[in-house]
């Protein structure tokens, strides 16, 4: 089996590619996922409304990782993730935690400012 930090990298690497039948194989069937300014979601149907909802209007994303730890099956990034729009990108600094059980993703914690984000919309 993969170790957990190099399953996070092809995670991120794979919600570059945009196929959400691709991201939602990376998590457990009873997921949990938290963007911290907002609620969390849990299983593989709420997790794909989340990107459904991330994703409308935007022609490409990019997590680009800067750091990335890992400790046991917890794995810490530090990344920018890159929004591209068809009026401009949004560059939004997170720091992601994902927790692995059996080699799939259990839990995945988003902390970002969400101003920041909001920001950066076009007008």
């Amino acid at each position: 089996m993969a170790e957990p930090i190099d399953i996070v990298r092809d995670f991120c690497a794979a919600c570059e590619g945009g196929d959400i039948d691709a991201i939602l194989d990376f998590f457990t069937d009873d997921a949990v996922y938290h963007n911290m300014p907002v609620a969390a979601v849990q299983g593989k149907d709420a997790i794909r409304a989340t990107f459904d909802m991330f994703m409308t209007g935007v022609d490409k994303i990019e997590f680009r990782v800067l750091n990335i730890s890992a400790a046991g099956s917890a794995v810490l990034t530090e990344r920018v993730d890159v929004f591209v729009l068809p009026t401009g990108t949004i560059e939004l600094p997170v720091m992601g935690t994902f927790e692995l059980v059996d080699g799939k993703i259990a839990a995945w914690r988003d902390y970002f400012d969400l101003n920041q984000y909001m920001q950066q919309l076009p007008q």
